[in-house]
């Protein structure tokens, strides 16, 4: 039988199952059957949506680069993000992946006028009254290893909070760290695509 959950990924928790030192896990959260695994990944410090399945047919689609399903990120950064930095990650920028630079694809970026509503981290972000600490909005088609931080720091402004917000259509919306929804494969097929 198929099982297919969305979670809402704590903050330094491993996208994972298996036990990795002291680091918490899926394990630590989240009850699913032990075929059940991650489609993708998130980064310890990253935070946000996370699909699990023990269906192989959707993994295969989920991460196939031709089905190129968007990832809507909400980035906290560091300083007070100009214009010609947003318009360059728009056109794309130059990062290292895999020891080589890689040009990134364009995205899609806007910066929030009013800080969305999240869920508070803990620990939170560092907090610096002269050094303002604005949101954006960032879509990809891609995803290489930490390629929104990559890209922020490119242009000047390094990543202070990261947060996956949507995967196709799916979003956090109701959702709050360690939430897990569960779908029909039907239903989640509609939502992403």
């Amino acid at each position: 039988m198929h099982h297919y959950f969305t979670i809402y990924k704590p903050y330094l928790v491993l996208s994972q199952f298996s036990k990795e030192g002291n680091h918490q896990t899926l394990k630590d959260f989240f009850d699913v059957p032990t075929d059940v695994y991650p489609v993708g990944r998130l980064d310890a410090d990253s935070e946000g949506l996370l699909l699990l399945t023990n269906d192989v047919s959707m993994n295969h689609r989920v991460l196939h680069p031709t089905n190129r399903i968007p990832k809507t990120y909400w980035v906290q950064v560091d300083g007070d993000i100009s214009s010609a930095a947003i318009n360059a990650l728009e056109t794309g920028v130059v990062i290292n992946h895999q020891g080589k630079a890689y040009h990134t694809k364009p995205a899609r970026v806007h910066r929030f006028t009013e800080a969305p509503i999240v869920a508070p981290r803990v620990p939170p972000i560092r907090f610096r009254a002269s050094i303002p600490a604005p949101w954006i909005e960032l879509t990809i088609w891609e995803g290489k290893n930490r390629q929104i931080r990559k890209m922020t720091a490119s242009v000047g402004f390094p990543t202070l909070r990261l947060i996956r917000y949507r995967l196709g259509n799916l979003t956090l919306d109701g959702m709050n760290p360690g939430d897990m929804r569960s779908w029909s494969k039907s239903a989640l097929l509609k939502a992403l695509f």
